[in-house]
């Protein structure tokens, strides 16, 4: 590919960094491209691509090493021309080597490595998958980037035909998750992974780390746990706050990030939150928001927003979607990051408290069913009726009728009817999910921990990608970078010493991360109804949006993803006459046919 051409391609992400632009070329078949939005190390001595001291290692790097002052400071023989962290990993590189160093690193990151002396490229994801990396690869050209479009508008894969089977796990999950791409020869780097690509064309996959299936808890006192994780999380944050611009934290009125902004309070005098109010009762969390900013004293930035001026921006939110990804709430995170972006370039948020800490009710939804799933389909069914009908459904509910505990988890993530997804797509009908798509693929269990650990891997490995893709989208739209210190390693690792029961039962969830909050603000009342970060989707699609959605699904070629033109008719009508209330199927056709 020629330079400008390729230059077009790197300008994609040009949101994602616009503070200045790097290239490099080794000459023949390699070139590096980088969109720079300068957090540490302002000057040109924290440009990319960056080379190591001995020209043997070319990097580039997206995200943020929050250790990197400390692994510099075993490296004090070498003379640094500046102190950004790319520098110190393309330092460790040589000491250390490329799969040493990453597993050193805690923060957030994709990197693309080339290694002269061996003539390899590595590609790197963090741990936690909080930024993304993907790749295409037909057994001769290899192309890799932050933004799925830039992956499919390469010369090589722009031609290539949709995977039914990926096209099935969108329509059903609502997102792409790691590592499918929806074209084929299209991919993305696993949370934790590192893909070596030989001089010869052969590659191999690498993982460095993965969340355990099963946790050897150590923790089992409420008090003790509570200062222990309280220790952690005041670490990470502390350790987050290292940047040489502006910095500001998300604040909805959720547990999360009020308390990660607590922790920033302890840090930095008057730090900067935001907070986007709307006028949906159901869905405004601002009022509380506004009543922990004042007992912390912040200086608190709140956008209150009518319906009608929330819509205003649906386009601009949209135009973030570089990928197939359907969670409406994109439109407030879009607004959010808008907002914080007036004021600074960095942001954290609460995003992982409720995978690591137990917050979500599917926790107890699967779990109260725990002594009867084992039992034989029929009796299973029986069992139902007969709590159906006697009590309202108080001791069991409809997920024990799922096949299996996984089953039941991966189903409840799944906002597309059956009956809808046949008529829509009847050729998907006998065609499986991928084979190696095994987030929710557990065994059974009569033990409450074991299946709070499963559940906890398949939230971390499933919806907590999903709120992830959708942060660093909308953000990034915003040239903003988020921060996500919950997900620090030390905190992970912590929270897996921690007797998950001390967060669950009914009406339990997250009870650690609640108690901490109380003990911290306790001038804020403990919030009884947890309010969800959306939209009142229905209402829109009914009127305001009506026909900006309609429109666009009719007009659009759905041939090629294999729909029927008269069923997504049929949806919208049954939707508008308030027949079913079909917002999660008719979004998820819309993200996909939105971005491209």
């Amino acid at each position: 590919m020629s330079k400008p051409h390729f230059l077009d391609l790197l300008r994609k992400s040009r949101r994602r960094g616009p503070d200045s632009q790097g290239w490099f070329s080794n000459g023949s078949n390699l070139q590096f491209g980088f969109n720079r939005l300068a957090i540490l190390e302002l000057t040109a001595a924290g440009e990319q691509p960056m080379h190591s001291h001995n020209a043997r290692y070319t990097l580039v790097f997206n995200g943020e090493i929050y250790n990197h002052l400390e692994l510099r400071r075993q490296l004090d023989y070498i003379a640094f021309k500046g102190h950004s962290d790319t520098e110190t990993i393309v330092a460790c590189f040589v000491e250390w080597g490329v799969i040493d160093t990453i597993k050193k690193l805690n923060g957030m990151f994709s990197m693309v490595v080339y290694d002269k002396d061996l003539d390899e490229i590595h590609l790197v994801r963090d741990f936690a998958g909080i930024k993304p990396l993907f790749y295409g690869w037909d057994g001769h050209t290899l192309v890799a980037a932050s933004q799925y479009d830039q992956i499919f508008s390469h010369p090589s894969f722009t031609e290539k035909s949709i995977d039914p089977q990926v096209l099935k796990l969108y329509l059903e999950q609502h997102f792409m998750p790691a590592p499918f791409g929806l074209y084929t020869d299209t991919y993305q780097v696993n949370p934790g992974e590192i893909i070596t690509f030989t001089k010869n064309g052969q590659y191999n996959k690498t993982r460095y780390w993965e969340l355990p299936k099963t946790s050897i808890y150590s923790v089992i006192d409420r008090k003790k746990a509570s200062q222990y994780i309280s220790d952690k999380i005041s670490q990470s944050v502390g350790s987050q706050l290292l940047s040489d611009v502006p910095l500001g934290a998300f604040l909805s009125g959720g547990v999360d990030s009020s308390l990660i902004t607590s922790y920033i309070r302890d840090y930095t005098r008057n730090p900067q939150v935001f907070t986007i109010g709307s006028d949906s009762q159901k869905h405004d969390e601002s009022a509380r928001a506004q009543q922990f900013a004042e007992a912390m004293e912040l200086q608190q930035q709140i956008w209150q927003l009518s319906a009608t001026e929330a819509l205003s921006y649906w386009d601009e939110a949209m135009a973030s979607l570089h990928e197939p990804f359907a969670d409406f709430s994109i439109l407030p995170t879009y607004l959010v990051s808008k907002l914080a972006k007036k004021k600074v370039t960095v942001s954290l948020s609460g995003d992982g408290g409720d995978e690591l800490f137990f917050g979500y009710e599917r926790f107890w939804s699967i779990g109260k069913n725990i002594s009867y799933q084992h039992y034989p389909e029929i009796f299973r069914k029986l069992l139902y009726g007969i709590d159906k009908y006697t009590t309202g459904n108080k001791r069991v509910n409809s997920v024990l009728l799922a096949p299996s505990q996984g089953k039941a988890q991966q189903g409840l993530h799944s906002r597309f009817r059956k009956n809808w997804l046949n008529e829509i797509a009847p050729h998907l009908q006998d065609i499986e999910l991928p084979q190696s798509y095994g987030v929710y693929q557990y065994s059974n269990t009569r033990d409450i921990r074991q299946l709070l650990c499963n559940m906890r891997y398949s939230e971390f490995y499933g919806m907590m990608q999903k709120t992830l893709r959708k942060v660093d989208l909308a953000s990034m739209q915003n040239s903003l970078e988020v921060r996500v210190p919950f997900l620090d390693k030390n905190v992970i690792e912590a929270s897996l010493q921690i007797d998950p029961l001390l967060s669950y039962g009914k009406g339990e969830q997250k009870q650690l991360l609640k108690g901490l909050l109380n003990s911290r603000i306790p001038a804020v009342a403990e919030e009884k109804v947890k309010k969800g970060f959306s939209v009142p989707l229905t209402a829109w699609l009914r009127q305001d949006l009506r026909e900006k959605v309609s429109e666009h699904l009719l007009d659009a070629d759905l041939s090629r993803f294999g729909f029927e033109k008269k069923n997504v008719e049929k949806m919208l009508s049954s939707h508008f006459q308030k027949n079913e209330d079909l917002k999660w199927p008719i979004f998820t056709l819309y993200a996909l046919t939105k971005f491209r």
